[in-house]
């Protein structure tokens, strides 16, 4: 690689092979995976106060830039780790997209039209940068154990723990958690081993991922062709990274000799058809790559959970497979710090089930039907898809069919069982975040830290959000029943969001209101409130603030 020197991480030998202690250590949480979801996972755990040992086979991170599109959600979640500052300083951001047919565009989008949110719609950087990142922000956590060249090669789950066998440089040890989880990607060994199904569809036709270094004047969007001149059979996907690296995407078809288009020579074919003959580049990474649209039916069996592509995985189109396990291991971590400390019921992890298998199978969804148009099946449906795109400069109709990939955005838990249904009587705004659904961002003013998000200052922890006119407005008993209530309940936070810079009720947080954009996306009044969980999605909402609904939808959310 010309831009990327892959860091080794050291291989330390485990106490459990020096100390040879009497029997196998028992570790709160284990996760087998030292990629973006286990990386994610453990950092949120450690934070939260969980011990959390990480077992990897390999020493460095991801070979190649693979998952390459962070998404807005991705980063706010990344944000509350420590991280995404980072991120978005190396990434290229990117909130537009356009679509062509052949070298006409046919029409633009903007993810993200309007301004008041804390990230972009999306960055593009290297899976092996995020990577890199958060093993280096693990690292700093000292609840965090990362065992490098730490191969699971068995697994035997019981009532109490889990226990697997290690294989290292040194040899082979056990150790036992309360809990595995299993991010071990979509060849998964553990789920291998447990013999556990996973269920769906894979494709056939076949793509060229090319990675160049090249210097060009290009704008900072995705960029998606339909019968380009350069490639005028199928589709050529572009994205900029960082380093001046071009991710270059073509649709070969099914019967493509995939090592033939491996070959330098002819991948320096095509991009010569595409960027001219005076182009100049350098290789970074290829692959030639089919994919899948599959899910495990259950993510959680018994003391062993799934998460990221080991439970389910999609296409590429749309940048759902990164994006969707980190937002597993967000929905994950709370839950299972939660239980650990005795503060949850193991009812709880059901959610967990409930909600990111609901999430996987919209995802699976969407990505398979971006597959189906971009790669029609049968001679009627490229007939079909072939017109909508000769209609979609004109007609909006036909320009709604197209689908060059939906782009990943977070998902709204619908029938999640730790919701707390809306009082029949309130009415609310189609656009305001309901209970099972993702709080919305907007700029705030802290007296004490300056400007702060929304989502930031209700991240990691469960959140009463109460928005008055005026912070004399709140009723003084009721304020004080919930700071009572706080002082139960380690890391609960009320928040006062009001427009008034008068004082706060004791024990509250009051941040202002400034532009008026939170009680705009949460279609607030005076007195509307919300209870948000600790990975800032909505457990209820209500339209006046009350101690006992917020003990009931607290208890609910916890199961």
């Amino acid at each position: 690689m010309a831009t990327y020197t892959y860091p080794r991480y050291a291989y330390v030998p485990p106490p459990e092979l020096v100390l040879k202690p009497g029997g196998p250590q028992t570790a709160p949480v284990l996760i087998v995976g030292a990629g973006l979801v286990g990386l994610t996972l453990a950092l949120d755990l450690a934070l939260k106060g969980i011990p959390v040992t990480v077992l990897d086979e390999d020493d460095t991170v991801s070979i190649g830039s693979r998952s390459i599109c962070q998404a807005k959600r991705t980063l706010e979640i990344w944000h509350r780790l420590g991280v995404a500052d980072r991120m978005v300083a190396k990434g290229v951001t990117w909130d537009q997209g356009e679509v062509l047919l052949g070298d006409e565009p046919l029409y633009r989008f903007d993810l993200q039209p309007e301004p008041g949110h804390r990230f972009p719609a999306f960055i593009n950087l290297q899976q092996y940068y995020c990577e890199q990142y958060l093993v280096e922000r693990c690292i700093a956590e000292d609840k965090v154990d990362l065992r490098f060249l730490s191969k699971v090669v068995g697994v035997r789950p019981g009532d109490e723990y889990v226990e697997v066998d290690v294989q290292t440089p040194d040899g082979v040890y056990q150790i036992r958690g309360q809990w595995l989880v299993a991010c071990d990607g979509v060849r998964s060994p553990v789920r291998t081993m447990l013999g556990l199904p996973y269920e769906g569809e894979v494709f056939d036709d076949q793509f060229l991922i090319a990675d160049i270094r090249m210097t060009a004047d290009l704008p900072n969007i995705r960029r998606y062709w339909f019968y380009p001149p350069f490639h005028p059979t199928d589709s050529v996907l572009l994205h900029r990274q960082a380093d001046n690296v071009l991710r270059v995407d073509f649709q070969l078809g099914r019967d493509a000799d995939a090592e033939e288009e491996k070959k330098p020579a002819n991948i320096d074919r095509r991009l010569r058809m595409m960027f001219g003959p005076d182009a100049r580049w350098e290789h970074e990474w290829s692959s030639v790559y089919k994919f899948s649209c599959r899910a495990m039916p259950r993510f959680v069996n018994g003391r062993v959970i799934f998460a990221g592509d080991a439970a389910h995985v999609v296409s590429p189109f749309g940048a759902r497979g990164g994006n969707s396990g980190v937002e597993d291991a967000d929905n994950l971590g709370w839950k299972l710090a939660l239980l650990i400390e005795g503060r949850a019921s193991a009812s709880l992890l059901a959610s967990y089930d409930k909600e990111r298998g609901a999430a996987a199978r919209e995802n699976i969804r969407q990505s398979t039907r971006s597959t189906d148009f971009i790669t029609p099946k049968f001679p009627a449906a490229r007939l079909l898809r072939d017109a909508a795109l000769s209609l979609a400069r004109d007609f909006p109709f036909a320009r709604a069919m197209v689908n060059s990939g939906r782009l990943s955005r977070p998902v709204a838990y619908a029938e999640s069982p730790i919701s707390s249904p809306d009082d029949i009587m309130a009415t609310w705004d189609v656009a305001a975040p309901a209970p099972g659904m993702p709080l919305p961002d907007a700029p705030l003013l802290d007296a004490t830290r300056g400007e702060v998000w929304l989502t930031e200052a209700v991240a990691g922890r469960f959140a009463v959000l109460s928005f008055a006119e005026r912070a004399s407005s709140l009723d003084g008993a009721m304020a004080r029943a919930i700071v009572d209530m706080a002082d139960d309940i380690p890391g609960f936070r009320p928040i006062l969001i009001t427009r008034d810079r008068s004082g706060a009720p004791d024990g509250w947080t009051t941040v202002i209101d400034k532009s008026g954009l939170a009680a705009r996306r949460c279609d607030a009044r005076d007195g509307t409130t919300y209870l948000v969980r600790p990975d800032q999605y909505v457990a209820a909402r209500a339209r006046r603030l009350h101690d006992s609904w917020v003990l009931a939808a607290l208890k609910r959310a916890t199961s």
